[in-house]
């Protein structure tokens, strides 16, 4: 992303108009440009972009991303159990104690273990595994 955004800065006359990366959409980037030539040779010789999508996309298909990209600690709430997705806890089941918002940090209490013991971690490094209204259910 960071080489792809140099690249346009440098050149004022390459079609890009705006580069947009979703964290839900991984392996992917958006790219707003005049054509599809101008995308295809804004990624040219870069590392690890392997080409570009055939199918330009609109606005509404756009939405549900644009929608979803709310901080994961907004689609979090307190009890709900979640699914640690990197770190050393990696895989990990644990149950949401406290939200801070400011700083985009959970405390979890992991589930799995002998002892449970509270973690505080960065929010996008969860997955919401079960809401707690459907676990009370």
């Amino acid at each position: 992303m960071e080489m792809m955004s140099k690249r346009v800065k440098s050149d004022a006359n390459s079609g890009i108009w705006s580069l947009v990366h979703f964290e839900d959409l991984r392996g992917y980037m958006v790219v707003e440009a005049s054509d599809a030539l101008a995308a295809r040779q804004a990624g040219l010789k870069i590392p690890h972009i392997k080409g570009v999508l055939d199918k330009p996309t609109t606005i509404s298909e756009l939405d549900a991303l644009l929608a979803s990209s709310k901080p994961v600690s907004a689609r979090v709430s307190k009890n709900d159990i979640v699914e640690l997705i990197s770190g050393p806890f990696k895989g990990e089941r644990a149950k949401v104690i406290r939200i801070d918002e400011n700083k985009d940090e959970l405390t979890v209490e992991l589930t799995e273990v002998a002892v449970p013991i509270p973690v505080t971690i960065k929010a996008n490094t969860i997955r919401l595994y079960q809401k707690a209204e459907d676990a009370a259910q």
